[in-house]
């Protein structure tokens, strides 16, 4: 199920939407695909958290969304959350999986992503998962006198009967958090979501409820997400991205995760594409019902913050761009 440049394979895409801020992100999401990908050809499918079961809240899209999705050809499709829900928020991709067709490759990206290319012609090599590697070391945070890197994710692969070795890169030294297999779970793919997303849940489920003792000290959450994936890609034979997916977090897709760091950081070209995928009369009118969007791309603030910062010479750590953002009153989510 590998594909090429000349023969790339077909496939689903998937993101989570949901009353609140994931809605306004899907829409901009869906309009950025179907701008920068006119020749996609599968299903964009909306997983929709119900209101019940995990979730003490609405969270069904609002009518306005869902009519500028459907109209964009997204497929808003219901799941119940069962096991996470309000009380962590980001298993919504794990049981959100359950809404994608059995068997058909699929891609689940953040609804806080744009797309700025020809995702349709990207070589995923659905054989192989993969996931994204614009991630920092979050986790593990081994204590001085506690269980290193090697000892917990070791543990980890131990616990789920996986190689640990081969989960290796040697290029980097030993008890450095990038020897270990670690991605962002922003983006990731694989041949049959109803495989992925029941050994994803297993996994979860485990780590969440029954972890090893070597992670004692470690804090789950928000990195629950985060900590599976590996062992779930790892355990149905796929890692680290190839070349091929460079466009992925490149020339092809954007995690811009909050507005006022998207217009700091992101180049002409990312902004270009966000603010025409906002440009729409039909999509302005519902995206200025979320404030964020609204003061940020409508009424010019993002170009405020942009005008702060040099994209050639950024602070290093993004704590220091949000604070300088927070100081000039700019800062929203």
């Amino acid at each position: 199920m590998s594909g090429s440049a000349e023969n790339p394979p077909a496939f689903n895409v998937m993101v989570v939407g949901q009353a609140g801020r994931l809605q306004y992100e899907a829409l901009l999401f869906a309009s950025s695909l179907r701008l920068a990908d006119p020749g996609f050809s599968g299903r964009l499918i909306v997983a929709e958290p119900q209101p019940g079961g995990a979730w003490e809240r609405e969270t069904r899209i609002a009518p306005d969304v869902r009519a500028e999705l459907e109209h964009l050809g997204a497929e808003i499709i219901p799941f119940q959350a069962v096991h996470f829900g309000q009380s962590y928020p980001q298993g919504n991709k794990i049981e959100g999986l359950a809404t994608l067709p059995e068997g058909e490759p699929f891609v689940f990206f953040d609804s806080d992503t744009l797309v700025t290319g020809p995702l349709s012609q990207v070589a995923f090599d659905f054989d192989r998962p993969s996931a994204s590697m614009n991630r920092e070391g979050t986790w593990p945070e081994p204590e001085l006198y506690g269980p290193g890197y090697s000892d917990i994710w070791a543990a980890l692969y131990d616990r789920f009967g996986l190689d640990f070795a081969s989960s290796l890169d040697p290029a980097q030294p030993e008890e450095y958090w990038e020897r270990y297999l670690y991605f962002n779970a922003g983006w990731f793919f694989g041949a049959d979501p109803t495989l992925f997303g029941q050994r994803y849940l297993e996994t979860a489920l485990a780590i969440r409820d029954d972890a090893p003792e070597e992670l004692a000290l470690q804090s789950l959450d928000p990195w629950l997400d985060q900590i599976a994936l590996p062992l779930v890609i790892h355990g149905l034979g796929g890692g680290r991205p190839g070349p091929e997916l460079d466009g992925l977090d490149g020339d092809v897709t954007c995690h811009w995760r909050v507005l006022p760091l998207a217009y700091a950081r992101e180049s002409d070209r990312v902004i270009a594409a966000l603010e025409a995928a906002a440009a729409p009369n039909r999509i302005k009118k519902v995206l200025k019902g979320y404030d964020p969007m609204l003061r940020m791309i409508y009424q010019g603030r993002g170009q405020k913050v942009r005008d702060m910062f040099d994209r050639d010479d950024l602070p290093t750590k993004e704590k220091n761009i949000r604070n300088q953002i927070k100081r000039a009153g700019y800062w929203m989510r």
